[in-house]
């Protein structure tokens, strides 16, 4: 394992493209109502990445717990008919206050509203993983929640570290920044035990760290400090790091992801391409194949580019876009298995053809490629 010096450079000031995630807790300042000047610092603080060339999608909670102060409640409801109005109501004061705060550093924030059938459903994931990608690709600042005004109980991501950690994946960020009201993962409880001391650095699949989590959250929030590590666990199947730490800060993200020593990383145990090819070649069932000409193997094996469609002589089984499927040499040998972006249908027209004439032949074009290199594995 990456010594944590080597570590926070890496996955701190090295990161592209991260996942910020900002508490109930601090978004409201407890409960007293949205900080506006936190949120402004806290954008300034993404727009320094964002004008740096780093990309950034912002995990925001806050919209129940905004629309219990307009509403005037101190307590958080349980009823979800409850929960869902106040999100309604207090959605709409962050949003316009992202929307300024951005715009004072010449940056424009879009909305995108999550539901967990967003990313269960397979079509909706891409479609998802497809707008959250442009958006970055336009300079845009994604600022993401879930929607609490029509996910129901039994469909929810259970809390926002949750779907944060699950960004992280639809993105494939390198690193997961979960800023919270404590400076970071303890050794046990710091309620409990004042004189905890502070987990600095560790491996996100350590066993030892599920005893220091505590699984008590606040009284705005859903998740604690379980909920964090769990999400830490989630973010490192896809290789990706996570930062735990205070965001009440003086320029604490910039100073974390410049590789200063601040809260807890929590580390994968291995990095984010090989997890993911792992995946890909382990963990998937092939749902079709394309067979594939001998200039095509040639570059898949010794090249290691993208499957582009002139490469393609045949497509059998039935899948659809972002399915798993093999790549087979001229004689049937599997050399590949990769997740497509076309359908089979799809793949059947525009097989032989140059990347130049998918538009005209599908009406669209979602890729130059058959299968990117990033999501294609040699077997």
């Amino acid at each position: 394992m990456l010594t944590e010096q080597a570590a926070r450079v890496r996955y701190g000031s090295d990161s592209r493209r991260i996942v910020v995630k900002i508490g109930s807790a601090l978004i409201t300042a407890g409960g007293r109502g949205v900080d506006a000047p936190a949120i402004e610092r806290w954008c300034q603080q993404i727009a320094a990445l964002r004008h740096a060339g780093r990309e950034v999608v912002l995990v925001s909670s806050g919209a129940v717990a905004a629309g219990m102060s307009r509403l005037g409640w101190a307590r958080r409801p349980h009823a979800l008919h409850d929960l869902q109005a106040a999100a309604a109501i207090g959605q709409m004061g962050l949003v316009e206050i992202y929307e300024r705060a951005f715009a004072r550093h010449g940056l424009q924030p879009a909305q995108v509203l999550l539901t967990y059938d967003d990313l269960a459903n397979r079509r909706r994931y891409l479609n998802a993983r497809s707008t959250l990608r442009t958006l970055l690709d336009l300079g845009i600042v994604p600022v993401v929640n879930e929607n609490d005004t029509v996910s129901t109980e039994e469909l929810r991501f259970g809390d926002n570290d949750t779907l944060a950690a699950l960004v992280v994946n639809l993105i494939e960020a390198d690193a997961l920044v979960i800023l919270t009201d404590q400076a970071g993962l303890y050794a046990c409880d710091p309620r409990v035990d004042p004189q905890a001391p502070l987990v600095g650095f560790g491996r996100a699949d350590d066993p030892a760290l599920a005893a220091a989590a505590s699984p008590r959250g606040g009284a705005l929030g859903r998740g604690g400090m379980a909920s964090k590590l769990t999400a830490a666990r989630r973010a490192a199947v896809s290789g990706a790091a996570t930062f735990i730490a205070a965001g009440a800060a003086p320029d604490g993200l910039t100073r974390l992801l410049a590789g200063e020593a601040l809260g807890t990383l929590l580390v994968p145990a291995q990095p984010r391409q090989a997890a993911r090819k792992q995946w890909i070649a382990g963990q998937l069932k092939s749902r079709g194949a394309l067979r594939l000409d001998a200039g095509a193997v040639r570059v898949l094996r010794e090249q290691g580019k993208s499957l582009l469609p002139v490469g393609v002589t045949a497509v059998t089984g039935s899948f659809d876009r972002g399915d798993a499927v093999s790549c087979l040499t001229p004689e049937g040998v599997e050399i590949a298995r990769g997740l497509v972006n076309y359908s089979a249908d799809e793949c059947r027209r525009i097989a032989g053809l140059p990347s130049g004439r998918i538009e005209a032949e599908l009406g669209y074009i979602d890729s130059a490629a058959l299968i990117h290199r990033d999501n294609l594995v040699l077997v």
